[in-house]
């Protein structure tokens, strides 16, 4: 990462500039002037895992020159930022428990980033739909749309690349039919009936896994990111603080070994497919598997959210948008009374109508 100063004042009045969406450019809240963010001739290479498994200190960076600090008392959630942008809430799950800045953390430096491609408006108005569509939405909730608590985070994100070999033993099944006859009714009748024929497999499958994505962070389920998907990384930006303007970004949580235990998994299910292929028949069954790794490495990405938190009767709740395509996933609580009230009111229809048919 280049040393540059992270506070991009205004060419016209001085102000802070901030990254614009819309514009895609640094722009100036106060006067409107817009500064381009150069174009890196850097490109975003994958690093080699094995040379990042003894983390030393000379592979750690700030996230950008000045950056601070904070954690979340209750989340444990640690976000950085730099002045002027504030951070007096946790945007994870909306506390105001949250200690004092302090200087950024090194860490293993981003080498890329999607950009915030969708402005803080059109975000709200992606959550109000879908609000409209919840049904026994609390009040509460929407009462958060209504407010200013949503706000543009970016999220850490580990991408595998890695060339498998496995080896497996199993079993190919093969349907055929037999007839078979049977009575009805006093009547003779022959039916056919599937039977499978089960012989051993053996072999070995390779693959080429690229861009596996895996989450760092634990602020956010996995099945909640998931949902979030699919991201464009084939438009990844090399790494420029110019982009954090005006925005926060979490420090990863998963450590790079532990996230390439997560990545494996997805490879597994790649594999196992591969197995499943070339096995073949109607059927199969996988009875081992054993898979080797070579050529691992990895790229450090984070990934623009827009991310809210509200808490209702003592529960955090969270609502994300993807920064990049508007699409809006959340938790969400019921509201009894409108449960109730509906109860209510179908109870009431019924007893009108079984009164119309008594009479």
């Amino acid at each position: 990462m280049t040393d540059k100063t992270h506070r991009f004042p205004c060419p016209g009045c001085a102000a802070d500039l901030e990254f614009d969406p819309r514009a895609g450019a640094l722009t100036c809240p106060y006067c409107g002037r817009q500064e381009a963010i150069p174009q890196s001739a850097e490109e975003v290479v994958e690093k080699s895992y094995e040379q990042y498994l003894q983390i030393r200190e000379t592979q750690l960076q700030a996230i950008a020159p000045g950056a601070l600090e904070v954690a979340c008392e209750g989340c444990g959630a640690r976000v950085t930022f730099t002045p002027p942008e504030v951070s007096a809430t946790c945007p994870f799950c909306g506390r105001q428990r949250i200690s004092q800045p302090k200087s950024a953390d090194p860490l293993v430096a981003p080498q890329g980033l999607l950009p915030f491609q969708i402005a803080l408006e059109a975000a709200r108005g992606a959550i109000k739909q879908w609000l409209a569509s919840l049904w026994f939405a609390p009040n509460a909730l929407k009462h958060m749309a209504r407010q200013d608590s949503l706000g543009g985070v970016y999220l850490p994100f580990w991408t595998f690349d890695a060339h498998t070999t496995s080896h497996y033993t199993g079993e190919r099944g093969d349907h055929y039919y037999v007839t078979e006859t049977y009575r009805e009714g006093g009547v003779t009748k022959t039916r056919q009936v599937q039977k499978t024929r089960w012989s051993p497999a053996r072999g070995t499958v390779s693959r080429w896994h690229d861009d596996v994505l895996v989450a760092a962070t634990r602020a956010v389920t996995s099945a909640r990111l998931s949902s979030l998907a699919p991201w464009d990384l084939p438009s990844v930006r090399a790494y420029d603080p110019a982009f954090l303007a005006g925005y926060r970004a979490q420090r990863y949580q998963l450590e790079l070994p532990e996230a390439f235990e997560q990545g494996k998994i997805t490879m597994d299910q790649a594999i196992r497919e591969d197995v499943h292929h070339e096995i073949g028949g109607d059927e199969q069954r996988i009875d081992s598997l054993a898979s080797s790794y070579s050529g691992v490495s990895f790229k450090h990405l984070l990934l623009p959210v827009y991310l809210g938190a509200y808490t209702f009767q003592g529960t955090a709740y969270q609502v994300l948008v993807n920064a990049r395509t508007g699409q809006v996933q959340g938790d969400r609580p019921y509201s009894v009374w409108k449960i109730a009230l509906l109860v209510l009111a179908i109870l009431m229809t019924l007893a009108i109508i079984v009164m119309i048919s008594g009479k």
